[in-house]
């Protein structure tokens, strides 16, 4: 006897398939168009934060997704509420985050020309399909499980990036026979071609200065990298999303140090590098250049970053793990004995050339360092305190997190990326570093950590505005204008939200605030007065 399926409207079976892929945490807003999705939530388990703004809401649920390494979960409604949540999308791409942004349409036989319906869009999937990998609009309630299976697929097999889903808005509310939910297929690592492993080993093994650059893409590699670099007697340097993959008090680790003029040129003259699940872009090296001398091999999941910015020599098209792991041992001859030795040359010459600039941060974040565990997540924001301090400055080893934005340098992430990882680990430390211009761009989900609960200090840094634009301008030889933001009380602010918030004018300061901080349900909000700010 045939089985008729039973009918469902689209916003349950969105809801069955989140499910059915092991969702239980998403964010989002309601809004009148997306109700039908708020109705199925709890009967399916998946739990719901409300931030105050859908930029919050994407930028959580990208901080959930770094945290936990599973795809991150973000809803809206039509419109307005998508279009809030693009910089978060951007973002996500930017910097490869398993990001799933599910929305309402315009219904299916919409008009062209305009009808003036409540949040009517030209073409959401337009808008949203120049930022994300995929925009993709369901055309029946039955595609809408399919649909979700396939971005998860994306998820797990090919380069993470962020999917957009679309559900018309009669789909959203109109039953139709539907059957179980199809799943995305686990995923299973790529390796690479074993002639490209044997060629690339045999370089490896040839190399008398050979280093590795580690980005974001080697993260699941961290014990291989560790391994590989003790092999080779390599130093390591990596990008702002790879921090932390081999412990930065390691003897072979330079740790974030590609953003320094005299580091690039020493790498530049080795004769072997090897770079791992990087794009060596700009927002890497903080330059369009690295002219390197020697022979490159490259460790990527994209096929396409092997010929990208820098050809590699060496291409490998694998996960990294899976290709570390049968790479090691092809590798033959003694390490280097001058790893150690480089890398203390690469520090010393890195801290001399920035020195003067970047001294103000270092007490402040050696306090940081002997309060926070091992496992802390740090959430950094495109401020100075972060780029020019924490990155370089603030050593993690593989079991801690700081989770930067990228590429893209979106202002406003630390605060909101740090509810949703904070979300993703109640228990885990999580403190989230800002400056006081970017901290403005989401202030208000303050509130959402208040109604949250969860301990969670926000460091910010005051210079008294916008202070990378300001120097920018002095650098031009402009006058600086329109940098300087008037003061804020940011503590009251912070309590006015529900939160706590304490002023620190020294390092002693802020390690009595942050201990305090990491006990007291909601968030404190700590304001640290720069020297010398407007």
């Amino acid at each position: 006897m045939t089985t008729i399926p039973a009918p469902r409207t689209g916003g349950e079976a969105l809801v069955r398939a989140l499910a059915a892929h092991g969702v239980d945490l998403v964010f989002g807003i309601p809004g009148t168009h997306n109700l039908e999705l708020y109705r199925h939530f709890p009967a399916h388990g998946i739990r719901h934060v409300a931030p105050r703004h859908e930029q919050g809401a994407g930028y959580a649920a990208d901080g959930y997704a770094r945290t936990t390494g599973r795809p991150g979960i973000a809803v809206t409604t039509t419109g307005p509420a998508l279009l809030n949540i693009t910089a978060a999308v951007g973002q996500a791409y930017s910097d490869s985050v398993p990001l799933l942004v599910v929305s309402p349409g315009m219904p299916l036989r919409h008009p062209v020309l305009p009808t003036g319906l409540l949040h009517e869009t030209r073409s959401q999937t337009a808008a949203l399909s120049a930022v994300a990998a995929v925009s993709h609009r369901v055309s029946s309630v039955a595609e809408v499980g399919e649909a979700v299976a396939r971005a998860f697929t994306l998820f797990r097999h090919e380069r993470p990036r962020p999917v957009h889903l679309e559900i018309p808005l009669d789909l959203m509310e109109s039953p139709e026979p539907t059957g179980p939910p199809p799943l995305a297929p686990p995923a299973a690592p790529r390796q690479a071609a074993p002639t490209a492993l044997r060629k690339a080993a045999a370089a490896l093994s040839a190399a008398r200065t050979p280093a590795l650059v580690l980005g974001g893409g080697a993260r699941r590699a961290a014990a291989e990298c560790l391994t590989l670099a003790e092999k080779l007697g390599a130093p390591v340097l990596t990008t702002a999303n790879g921090k932390g993959i081999v412990p930065e008090d390691h003897p072979l680790s330079a740790g974030v140090s590609l953003h320094s003029p005299s580091v690039r040129r020493r790498l530049c003259a080795r004769d072997t590098v090897l770079a791992i699940g990087t794009e060596l872009a700009e927002s890497d090296l903080w330059t369009t250049e690295l002219p390197l001398t020697g022979t490159l091999i490259r460790i990527d999941l994209d096929p396409a970053q092997t010929y990208a910015t820098i050809p590699a020599a060496h291409p490998l098209v694998g996960d990294a793990r899976t290709v570390l792991r049968a790479l090691l041992p092809l590798l033959d001859g003694p390490p280097s004995p001058d790893g150690p030795r480089d890398v203390r040359d690469l520090l010393e010459e890195r801290n001399a050339e920035t020195a003067a600039r970047d001294a103000r941060w270092l007490p402040y974040l050696r306090t940081l360092r002997s309060i926070l565990a091992p496992d802390a997540v740090i959430t950094s924001d495109q401020a100075q305190c972060c780029y020019y301090g924490a990155l370089p400055h603030l050593p993690l080893g593989p079991a801690g997190r700081l989770l930067h934005p990228t590429g893209f340098a979106t202002l406003g992430y630390a605060l909101p990326a740090a509810v949703g990882a904070k979300c993703a680990d109640p228990g885990r430390q999580v403190i989230a570093l800002c400056g006081d211009g970017g901290l403005q761009f989401t202030v208000q989900e303050l509130a959402t950590a208040a109604a949250l609960g969860h301990p969670l200090p926000v460091v910010v840094f005051d210079n008294g505005g916008y202070a990378e634009i300001r120097d920018g301008m002095r650098a031009r030889g402009d006058t600086p204008y329109a940098v300087d933001l008037p003061p804020v009380d940011l503590p009251a602010l912070a309590r006015a939200y529900g939160g706590h918030g304490v002023r620190a004018d020294t390092p002693a300061a802020l390690g009595d605030a942050l201990r305090t901080a990491l006990t007291v349900p909601g968030p404190t909000l700590i304001h640290v007065p720069e020297e010398g700010a407007p």
